[in-house]
């Protein structure tokens, strides 16, 4: 049986290839059942102290490949060019080349069966699944989504991707001791999806991949295998 194809969508200030790193125990759990492919953002982030860069909790600092080289979907604040999924503001910065990207990866590396986001990742990716819907991306084609510490935007701007509830199958997961994207932010986002699936885990701000999450994991990927 042929894995499930995921494209993997990674946090603000990371880049594929650390989003790869912190997502090894998720690929062990799975093993053979799924691929995932990673794709990067088109946006460099400014270098910030470690006080300034919540996604890096977790020990998650720089590694081989890592997050010497920050990434992001869209700033929330244009004249800085910076980011923060609690900041409200009319309008972002740089959401339109993030959606190309996806857009020629689709093209080029797909297609795939469904796609996975982490923090501000996963935010877009309820996008993505809204463009799909609305049938303004026809190429793409995804059959479910993993949202790891989602969000709703508090962009005036993106408020038009949640004005009808998204059809495509969702596991959403999240951290009860999350202190970056809180657990009441990721519960925000549940409602603009129609039958939404939830994996809570004890932990803060990461992909969770224990023996216990194992079967979540698993059953809800066997819908599309």
């Amino acid at each position: 049986m042929a894995p499930v194809r995921v494209l993997c969508i990674h946090g603000y200030r990371q880049n594929s290839f650390s989003f790869r790193e912190k997502t090894g125990a998720l690929r062990k759990l799975l093993k053979k059942q799924v691929e995932l492919v990673y794709l990067s953002a088109p946006h460099s982030v400014q270098q910030a102290s470690s006080e300034d860069a919540p996604e890096k909790e977790n020990n998650s600092g720089p590694g081989p490949g890592g997050d010497e080289d920050p990434k992001g979907w869209w700033f929330s604040d244009i004249q800085a060019r910076s980011f923060s999924a609690q900041q409200e503001c009319e309008e972002s910065l740089g959401l339109e080349e993030s959606v190309s990207v996806v857009r020629e990866a689709v093209k080029v590396q797909g297609p795939f069966d469904g796609v996975l986001g982490f923090s501000q990742g996963a935010a877009f990716v309820a996008m993505l699944c809204s463009l799909q819907e609305q049938k303004l991306e026809p190429d793409f084609s995804f059959r479910f989504a993993i949202l790891v510490a989602g969000f709703r935007s508090a962009c005036n701007e993106h408020q038009k991707f949640y004005n009808a509830h998204l059809q495509i199958p969702s596991l959403h997961v999240f951290g009860l001791e999350d202190r970056v994207i809180s657990d009441k932010l990721s519960r925000e986002l549940l409602p603009s999806f129609q039958d939404p699936e939830v994996l809570t885990h004890p932990g803060g701000h990461f992909v969770p991949a224990a023996s216990a999450h194992r079967k979540t994991y698993q059953d809800f990927l066997k819908r599309f295998q």
